[in-house]
């Protein structure tokens, strides 16, 4: 599975750990950013995960930010994407079940390393349902982009 990932530097460091986790689990993973701690702005890395999630370079993408939120709705922003700010397993497993999140954003500050590994293999692991209320909701969303 081929991954699209990337921070500011409030996610600098748990973007790194999250990649480490994931190489040793055979992932796919194409890092886009940011390359140190110093101050950058998030809005630029988001795009270049969202836009290779939409391209279909990338089937998930992961963010991390300070909090998860810049980076939601930056990558939000970007026709076919639906990213999901997840500080649960449950969030995650939820956003994919029910929401078809293709884009996982979680933050920096705001998760212990471990608790972020977890949230970013349950939203790795989790399909969506294709329940008729879910799909419905989904393709309701989708509409709402076309109108942009």
């Amino acid at each position: 599975m081929k991954l699209a990932i990337a921070s500011d530097h409030g996610g600098f460091e748990l973007k790194n750990y999250i990649m480490e986790s994931l190489v040793k689990e055979k992932y796919d993973i194409e890092d886009f950013g940011c390359d140190s701690a110093e101050s950058c702005d998030y809005p630029d890395y988001a795009l270049k995960v969202a836009d290779a999630v939409a391209c279909g370079n990338a089937e998930f993408g992961i963010l991390v930010c300070g909090t998860g939120i810049g980076m939601s709705m930056a990558a939000n922003k970007v026709r076919g994407i639906r990213a999901a700010v997840a500080s649960s397993a449950e969030q995650a497993k939820l956003a994919r079940e029910h929401n078809n999140a293709n884009v996982l954003c979680i933050g920096g500050r705001i998760l212990q390393k471990e608790q972020a590994e977890q949230i970013v293999k349950t939203f790795l692991t989790t399909y969506f349902t294709n329940e008729e209320r879910h799909l419905r909701r989904v393709n309701k969303i989708m509409e709402i982009e076309k109108l942009k």
